[in-house]
């Protein structure tokens, strides 16, 4: 599962961090507290180049007659994304990478209160989640969306969540792309436990109104 990140990093170092070339209509960073159905930054590979463009996060399947005609679809399972009528050819054709500075999951104490964690790179820097988009259109409406491929999290991770985004290295940023051939699918497993940290947040992200960095602060 994955159903808020952040990205810190300006549009300009992203486009460069990808070689990619960027769109016009991109979101003004930084985000603290991405949400679903907002728009995303999202790397694309189209006629031999790399592009850096808006999506909406909540992909829309080509038969729904209107964004909200179905299940909000923010995640897509690995290891059903083949079989998936949501995402079966997009699996093959349309992948993508979402950038991202970190991402939030929840525990909750014993009283049952959610309780948010902050999800980041261990060494700092820049994460690349797994994804797949989608190119809907019905009359004059036109929504270009996404999906983040979530996978069964690693050991360590289990401890807050059995579920984590798929988070592609940088030396498979082609393979998943579809620049290198076949064999993305070998891509679709858990991070190993020591690329990530993470710590307490706080309560304050559980709204998807408030935005600022103290949301990615470690509580004292």
């Amino acid at each position: 599962m994955c159903g808020r990140f952040a990205i810190t990093l300006p549009n300009d170092a992203m486009a460069r961090a990808f070689a990619a070339q960027p769109a016009n209509d991109l979101p003004e960073g930084p985000r603290y507290n991405i949400c679903p159905t907002q728009p995303v930054a999202v790397v694309t590979s189209r006629d031999g180049a790399r592009h850096l463009g808006a999506m909406r996060w909540g992909l829309i399947p080509h038969w729904y007659k209107s964004p909200t005609d179905g299940p909000l679809l923010i995640n897509a399972r690995a290891e059903t994304l083949a079989q998936k009528p949501a995402f079966a050819e997009a699996a093959r054709k349309r992948r993508c990478l979402i950038p991202a500075s970190g991402f939030f999951e929840w525990t909750k104490d014993a009283a049952g209160q959610r309780l948010p964690w902050f999800i980041a790179p261990r060494a700092g820097g820049m994460l690349a989640f797994a994804g797949v988009w989608q190119d809907w259109v019905q009359g004059d409406q036109r929504h270009v969306s996404c999906a983040i491929v979530t996978c069964a999290a690693n050991d360590a991770m289990a401890q807050i969540h059995h579920r984590m985004p798929v988070i592609v290295p940088p030396e498979d940023w082609p393979l998943w792309l579809g620049e290198a051939g076949h064999g993305a699918a070998r891509l679709m497993r858990a991070a190993p436990e020591e690329a990530l940290r993470w710590h307490r947040v706080d309560r304050a992200v559980n709204s998807n109104r408030v935005e600022g960095p103290e949301l990615i602060d470690p509580l004292d």
